[in-house]
């Protein structure tokens, strides 16, 4: 039976073929040595038979049926999982390098649309993991479901991955626009209260999918193919009690770090700017979901990037945050892709680049883990511009936030300087924990 991706999972694959759009995640995971190969190659072997998209390809299908999924015939584990070693004793610049090119390489779209590279032969004897999926597959929640079939030692409740996911099936990539039309039909019982509902649901799913003037920012509005990354690193106990000390959420507090940093970069540059358009995936994830495909949706809203108060500033996004996660549209985030895919796609990627910057907040592993052996240092998650200048994901490990910049070169042409600003942008709302 043929089985169609689902209308958020065709959405992220179509605009990947507009280089400025790729919609591929990479995650560097740093070993404290080298873990034993073959435990690794079972270990993703595991992983394939769990989620079935790692053994698919997406093919297209005959118009208006969107792209179906079919098993690669030729399905080649080595392919996908492969063992490279630094030429001499390596640090995390040279792996930074390799994450760039991956962030900016094409996928051979003749195989599943995922990559996983161990590194070896960095200095101290240590090694790294870096992975690279398209976000067709699953989005950043999802990784991490995949990954507790990586690693060792994970409590049994947190390592059932299941084997499928939500599908749909011949007839079914209608389903999406039949429920959007649901939403405006009226019920014969409750005529009123019905149109009431719809009404009040249909203008949330407008000003979630309505185009925003932008980008906000008069300096970074170029956009590229060009990608440069980087990290950081905080304290997550300490972004935590910053952002309770100012009546907000750890979230609240990475986008208005972001937001400082912004602050600072801008003014740098002699282009001072009051608010930023940004935006901010929102989990939609629930226990019953399987692991992979999409399951969040994009929420965007304006921040105030000219509140030089960390704590003023906090709250702000937290209201806006808050308003955003509120939106009824949320629950119908299948029926507005639906729409998206049969909208122009040159309207749909110009209103992409309307987005100043993405920030994401990804909770990882709350203990230590281990690959085949090996303990884990730290990890990094590199997400996707998608039209944005920027985008600035968080992934937690154990007590550290590890923060992964992947930005536009277009858009940033000097990254350093932008990095230091945003360094100062995490350390002024640090500094509210300490008060």
């Amino acid at each position: 039976m043929t089985e169609y991706l689902s209308s958020s999972d065709a959405f992220m694959w179509a605009i990947g073929d507009d280089p400025v759009l790729h919609s591929t995640i990479v995650t560097l995971t740093m070993l404290e040595r080298c873990p034993d190969w073959h435990e690794v190659v079972d270990r993703f072997n595991r992983i394939s038979l769990a989620a079935p998209r790692f053994r698919q390809i997406v093919k297209r299908s005959t118009p208006p049926l969107p792209p179906h999924w079919e098993l690669d015939p030729e399905f080649d584990l080595g392919f996908h999982v492969r063992r490279e070693r630094t030429p001499e004793l390596g640090n995390l610049d040279v792996l930074l390098e390799r994450v760039q090119i991956a962030a900016m390489a094409d996928y051979d779209r003749a195989h599943p649309l995922w990559e996983a590279t161990l590194v070896d032969g960095l200095a101290d004897g240590a090694a790294a993991l870096l992975c690279k999926l398209d976000h067709a597959m699953t989005d950043g929640v999802g990784a991490v479901q995949l990954a507790s079939v990586l690693y060792d030692c994970i409590e049994p409740s947190e390592q059932s991955v299941p084997s499928g996911r939500e599908t749909s099936h011949v007839g079914a990539p209608l389903s999406a626009l039949i429920q959007a039309r649901r939403l405006f039909v009226p019920s014969v019982r409750h005529p009123l209260a019905a149109a009431a509902a719809a009404c009040t649901t249909a203008a949330s799913m407008v000003r979630t999918a309505r185009p925003m003037n932008g980008p906000q920012s008069r300096l970074m509005v170029k956009r590229s193919p060009r990608r440069h990354v980087g990290t950081h690193e905080v304290s997550k106990a300490e972004l935590l009690r910053a952002a309770h000390a100012a009546g907000g959420t750890l979230n609240d507090a990475l986008i208005a770090a972001i937001a400082g940093g912004l602050r600072r970069y801008h003014e740098n540059h002699a282009a001072p700017v009051a608010e930023l358009l940004v935006s901010m995936p929102i989990s939609i994830r629930t226990g019953n979901d399987p692991a992979g495909g999409n399951r969040a949706t994009l929420s965007r809203f304006r921040v105030p990037v000219d509140l030089t108060d960390p704590g003023s500033r906090i709250r702000a996004i937290h209201e806006h945050a808050g308003i955003a996660r509120s939106e009824k549209a949320l629950a119908h985030t299948s029926a507005i892709a639906a729409v998206l895919n049969a909208m122009p796609r040159r309207y749909v990627t110009s209103a992409l680049r309307h987005v100043d910057f993405i920030a994401s907040d990804v909770p990882g592993f709350p203990k230590p883990v281990s690959l085949a052996g090996a303990p884990v240092r730290m990890q990094y998650a590199f997400s996707p511009t998608l039209g944005a200048a920027l985008n600035v994901t968080m992934f937690s490990y154990v007590d550290t936030c590890g923060i992964g910049v992947n930005v536009d070169v277009g858009a940033v042409p000097d990254y350093h300087a932008f990095h230091g600003c945003l360094v100062e942008g995490f350390d002024e709302v640090l500094n509210l924990a300490m008060r």
